[in-house]
C-alpha cells in the first residue's frame, strides 16, 4: 500500500513541476514593451552606419530580462522594401526565433519561409545591441514588419567559450 502512495506522490509532484516549468518558459518572464514613440523600429543606415528610425505604426513587442534573445516585435510601415533596401543595411543569415504562442502577431516559421523565398527582406536594426547580439528587422511587401534579437558570429564563438575571433570587438 505504501508503494502506491509513494508512486502517486511522485506522479503528482512530476505533474506540478512540469506545469511550473511550462509556465516559467512560456509566460513568467515575458513583459510587454511600451512604445517609445518614434524610435522603436530602427535600421542601420548604409551612409552613416548608425541606426536610424523608420516610419511605423501598430507597434507591439515583448521582451524578457532572463535572456537578451527573447525580444520580439511586430509593426507596420508605409515605407517600401525598395526604399528601405536602398537606404539600410541588409542582414545576412537572418533566422527568426520562435515567439510564445500567445504573442500571435509573430510567426517565426512563416517569416523564416518568407525570408528564404525572398519575399521578406531582413535588415540590420542594430549591431551588438548587447555583446554578440544583433537586432534584426524583416519587412514584407505588404508593410508588415518583425523584429527579433539574434546571436551574431562573434557571439556564437564567444558564448561557446572560444576566444574572440578576428574582426570582433573585445568582450566587455
Amino acid at each position: 500500500m505504501s508503494g502506491k502512495i509513494v508512486a502517486g506522490f511522485i506522479v503528482v509532484l512530476s505533474l506540478i513541476a512540469g506545469a511550473a516549468i511550462y509556465y516559467l518558459q512560456v509566460y513568467a518572464y515575458y513583459e510587454n514593451v511600451v512604445s517609445q514613440g518614434d524610435d522603436d523600429v530602427m535600421l542601420t543606415s548604409l551612409m552613416s552606419g548608425e541606426p536610424e528610425p523608420i516610419l511605423y505604426e501598430n507597434f507591439e513587442a515583448i521582451t524578457a530580462t532572463s535572456s537578451p534573445i527573447r525580444y520580439r516585435a511586430c509593426f507596420t510601415t508605409s515605407q517600401s522594401i525598395a526604399m528601405l533596401s536602398e537606404t539600410f543595411e541588409h542582414y545576412e543569415n537572418a533566422e527568426p526565433l520562435v515567439a510564445p504562442n500567445w504573442f500571435d502577431c509573430f510567426d517565426a516559421v512563416a517569416l523564416g519561409e518568407a525570408i528564404e523565398s525572398g519575399e521578406a527582406v531582413p535588415f540590420l536594426g542594430q549591431k551588438n545591441l548587447e555583446y554578440g547580439i544583433d537586432r534584426v528587422v524583416a519587412v514584407l511587401p505588404d508593410g508588415r514588419g518583425f523584429v527579433w534579437h539574434q546571436i551574431n558570429d562573434c557571439g556564437v564563438e564567444v558564448f561557446d567559450g572560444k576566444p574572440v575571433p578576428e574582426g570582433c570587438p573585445e568582450k566587455p
